[in-house]
């Protein structure tokens, strides 16, 4: 399993935070035809969906790995 789509969901985040420190700093108001804050709010939410997402379905699959590394072992004694 990758680990890329925890590492574009870092990447978003970080976009996220940058853009926020531009937009305090340089007073940025739009990015295209969309307000600034909407743009960073949704490059945030769409990053954490991804980290939270790819880090559940590895715990997920550890879970079954170690239920059915149980299970093979109580089955050869």
């Amino acid at each position: 399993m990758s680990r890329v789509p925890r590492f574009i969901g870092y990447a978003f985040m970080a976009a996220a935070a940058v853009l926020a420190a531009v937009m305090k700093k340089e007073g940025v108001e739009s990015v295209g035809p969309l307000p600034a804050v909407a743009v960073a709010l949704f490059l945030g939410m769409v990053g954490v969906m991804l980290v939270f997402t790819d880090l559940m379905v590895r715990g997920l699959y550890a879970q079954v790995d170690a239920a059915k590394q149980r299970e093979e072992g109580e089955g050869e004694d």
